[in-house]
């Protein structure tokens, strides 16, 4: 086989293992939700043990996160990556078989520190790969990981009630995850590290001294804040809005399910655009309009609605596309999505606990939904200013040089 064949070869199984990796980054977080009824029956779950559960996603993005980009140039990206999705499968098995509360939370926590890690390396891994093709490849990864998304609220339910119960609907993930291992053992084989040769590593710490960093990291927190609570709390609002479970769960399905076209054509947009603040105006212009809808007409508008907040939601491919374009070399986005990443999911955790504790203060859904309403002005202003072009490496040499 030629270099070229084989040059080809390689970045073909790249791609299908990003693809399959993406696909694989939620499942081990939203999985839970459908049967967390039966979870908690079935466990002997206090409440206090439940909500350490709904909890754990975002601490494990805000630990692990940081963690993935030191670990990457330790062990080497392609090596951890595939470390990463072996804790995926190993936490996901483990807690379909255990009887322990402790240990469920354990191996739950496992998962998810994989799922974090990894989530944190996909935009370094296209920028090593595909430095030309940023936009497209995140188009490609963003689309996998909503059709994930989508696939664990949808069908873990269906696959529980088909087998043995909620233990089979969450195993299922597991064998998904184990599947995305195989691309990642040839990958390993050849290792290449994040930063580039003759240049430093970058940090975290570095990044936290940028301007960049720092807007990126609010930006992506705010984001994820507003979709946590959509993802959180809407089946909710639409049941108490006088919609059947059946049908609460439908209208999820359009919000998230409309993620899935937007999240292969927002990237491209992205990576073609040299000014991406248009782009972003019509995108976030349509979270106020769904938000005063459900709080104007909750049931006569309900699919218009879901529609235009699953269009909101999308602002979550954006970012990732422009932390690939934000930083010069791999080393300096893996620095840029793990401080983004870690710093925004400390951000995005008050979300889902504030917006229950307003329900619960208020006595309805008006002041949570017009408190998401508001914080969609300073997301606005934020994603504005990280619209401009710059790189993190450039604000890290201006940094030094006034040092």
């Amino acid at each position: 086989m030629s270099d070229q064949q084989e040059s080809r070869s390689q970045r073909a199984l790249v791609v299908v293992g990003i693809v399959v990796l993406a696909f694989n980054l939620r499942p081990a977080a939203v999985s839970v939700g459908p049967v967390l009824g039966d979870v908690r029956h079935g466990l002997g779950m206090s409440g206090a043990e439940t909500g350490l559960l709904t909890s754990l996603p975002v601490l494990a993005f805000a630990v692990f996160g940081a963690l993935a980009p030191r670990m990457a140039r330790l062990v080497g990206m392609h090596r951890f990556t595939l470390v990463a999705l072996l804790a995926v499968v190993v936490g996901l098995s483990g807690r379909s078989a255990v009887s322990s509360v402790p240990a469920f939370l354990l191996l739950s926590l496992v998962a998810l520190a994989g799922m974090a890690s990894a989530n944190v390396l996909l935009p370094s891994l296209v920028k090593l790969h595909f430095p030309d093709r940023v936009g497209l490849m995140t188009s490609i990864y963003s689309t996998s990981l909503a059709i994930g998304l989508t696939s664990a609220s949808v069908a873990t339910v269906p696959v529980s009630e088909a087998y043995a119960g909620w233990r089979s609907g969450l195993l299922v993930w597991a064998a998904t995850a184990a599947v995305a291992a195989l691309p990642w053992l040839a990958l390993a084989r050849h290792d290449r590290r994040p930063e580039a040769p003759g240049s430093g590593p970058i940090g975290l710490g570095d990044v936290a001294r940028t301007r960049l960093g720092w807007l990126m990291a609010l930006f992506f927190g705010l984001q994820s804040l507003q979709a946590y609570s959509i993802f959180g709390w809407f089946a909710q609002v639409y049941r108490d809005a006088g919609f059947s479970a059946h049908t609460a769960g439908l209208l999820l399905g359009v919000i998230t399910g409309v993620s899935i076209p937007l999240s292969f054509a927002i990237p491209t947009l992205v990576g073609r655009s040299k000014d991406q603040r248009l782009l972003l105006c019509a995108v976030m212009a349509c979270y106020p309009v769904g938000y005063l809808g459900l709080v104007l007409d909750p049931r006569g508008g309900a699919w218009a609605w879901a529609v235009l907040v699953g269009i909101g939601t999308t602002t979550f491919p954006l970012i990732l596309t422009l932390i690939g374009l934000r930083a010069r070399t791999p080393g300096g986005t893996a620095a840029l999505s793990g401080f983004a990443q870690s710093t925004g999911y400390l951000i995005a955790g008050t979300g889902p606990f504030g917006i229950g504790l307003l329900r619960d203060l208020s006595g309805g859904w008006t002041v949570p939904l017009l408190v998401l309403l508001g914080l969609t002005v300073p997301q606005l202003l934020v994603g504005l200013a990280v619209s401009r072009p710059a790189h993190v490496e450039d604000q890290l040499r201006g940094t030094s040089l006034d040092g």
